[in-house]
């Protein structure tokens, strides 16, 4: 790993945005986990509080894929 003429680091600029929701996607399911063991619930209130998380994060990846995707189509 080395630093680019433009002073960022060449790992950094070779991302893609599939990392990113690689990273976010690992993210998301550590804070479910450390949640459920830090607070236990009911299971009605686990499977709702489950069910809210998964809904936000289906949310969030669909407008990174949508981001992602409106970033690296062609101009025409």
């Amino acid at each position: 790993m080395g630093v680019g003429k433009d002073g960022t680091s060449k790992m950094a600029s070779n991302d893609s945005g599939g990392a990113v929701l690689l990273a976010f996607v690992a993210g998301a399911i550590a804070g479910a986990a450390v949640a459920l063991l830090l607070a236990p619930a009911t299971g009605e209130e686990t499977r709702e509080f489950l069910n809210q998380r998964a809904r936000e994060g289906r949310e969030k990846v669909v407008d990174a894929a949508r981001q992602f995707r409106t970033a690296t189509e062609p101009e025409a």
